[in-house]
């Protein structure tokens, strides 16, 4: 097998589409010890546990066995805050390189410029590419510029800022990939392939609707017996009268139900539900009580059931509580886009044409999807809240936008979600 070399591994995310693709971890290297429990749980790959600024170049080849040179891909996705668009609202503005966790950039670089190898993946969030605030980024350019004069390799930088659900991943979830080969080749991003069903025919008759979370989940159980999945908090009884892909929103004078929030005066994720026919929306790492997404039947989501929406190998063990292990997933990266860019490394860059079959990683079609479930009505607690409320300030600025939050079609739904 091609060797791989795995920086900022987490719980496996990437790893686990190289695999598929073909790539053998040589050496994973984390400084989380819940994350790399796991990965010498369900992994005999040899594991580092430590920081990365801590652990040499010469010490990652000596555990690989491998030399300068022979590493056939470099993957990681350093730790992405400073760059990170809720970092950004929140804060009012991010220090990006200013913060310290940015510098885990000029740790992958080190390693890049150490070990040189054929070629290498690196991932983070959009925000690395955000127009004006875009340090990051640049930082990686001229950093991989710099290894190329000093070191006489030839890599070339080709990114791409990719929403994994066009891909056949049962999860909207947006990520900036950067790829190069050391000989300079040109890569090429693979094309889409999925859509929203109301898209067919219409953007490309050889595109498939999307992969949805029945289509990811819809063969486990719809009633684990865990306790630990049941929604409390102040909101919890207020989720069984939202409908399935619906949140909040639901519940303000510009939807069917009773008016008891103003319009975007909550995260996007307060009380957001799956829908069978559709993906689910992004796995969030260290959700609050009434942060989805919510399983259909009004409950969290099981490990189980994270670890299919992340197209993660099935049989995974986790030696932690559901919240650790909800950190370690909603941090990671759906592995099925890994495959696929993995396939496109090998064939691209490696020359390595070698028939690897159909996608391992890429969810069934379930068919028929069921009809949603039934809403409950409003329990009696939360009726005081019935009344006027104002929109987010905002609104006001957002001349020429629809404000349904009842799009046309599957596709507007989720650039909504996105925003």
């Amino acid at each position: 097998m091609l060797k791989a070399v795995s920086l900022f591994t987490g719980v496996g995310g990437l790893d686990f589409g190289f695999e598929a693709a073909g790539f053998e971890t040589a050496v994973a290297i984390d400084n989380d010890a819940a994350a790399c429990r796991t990965v010498r749980l369900n992994r005999d790959w040899p594991v580092i546990e430590g920081d990365i600024h801590d652990i040499t170049s010469s010490m990652i080849m000596e555990t690989a066995g491998l030399a300068e040179g022979e590493v056939d891909v470099l993957i990681g996705g350093p730790p992405c805050q400073p760059f990170s668009k809720s970092s950004y609202w929140v804060n009012g503005d991010s220090l990006r390189l200013d913060d310290p966790r940015a510098d885990t950039l000029t740790a992958y670089l080190r390693v890049l410029r150490d070990l040189k190898p054929k070629t290498f993946l690196l991932e983070n969030v959009l925000g690395l590419t955000y127009k004006g605030k875009d340090e990051g980024f640049q930082h990686l350019v001229r950093g991989i510029d710099l290894i190329n004069k000093e070191c006489g390799t030839n890599y070339r930088v080709a990114w791409k800022a990719i929403n994994t659900a066009h891909y056949g991943v049962p999860q909207i979830r947006e990520r900036v990939f950067l790829v190069g080969g050391r000989e300079g080749q040109d890569f090429e991003f693979p094309v889409p392939t999925h859509t929203a069903p109301d898209n067919i025919g219409l953007l490309d008759e050889h595109l498939e609707p999307y992969r949805t979370a029945w289509d990811a989940i819809g063969d486990l159980p719809e009633r684990p017996n865990e306790p630990s999945l049941s929604v409390g908090g102040k909101w919890g009884e207020l989720l069984p009268s939202i409908p399935e892909g619906q949140n909040y929103l639901w519940h303000t004078n510009r939807n069917g139900g009773m008016p008891l929030f103003g319009w975007r005066t909550r995260y996007w994720s307060f009380l957001l539900k799956l829908a069978k026919s559709l993906p689910s929306w992004t796995i969030q790492a260290q959700p609050g009580s009434a942060i989805g997404p919510f399983h259909w039947n009004n409950r969290k989501l099981s490990v189980q059931e994270m670890c299919r929406l992340q197209t993660f190998p099935d049989g995974l063990k986790f030696e932690c509580g559901r919240s650790d292990a909800q950190r370690q997933l909603g941090n990671a990266v759906p592995s099925l886009i890994t495959e696929i860019l993995g396939r496109e490394i090998r064939r691209q860059l490696l020359k390595d044409h070698a028939d690897l079959g159909a996608l391992k990683l890429l969810p069934p079609l379930r068919q028929p999807v069921p009809a949603p479930e039934p809403v409950a009505s409003v329990a009696e607690k939360y009726l005081h809240l019935v009344g006027d409320h104002a929109d987010h300030p905002g609104e006001r600025r957002r001349k020429n936008k629809r404000h349904s939050s009842q799009p046309k079609s599957a596709e507007g739904l989720f650039r909504t979600a996105a925003e």
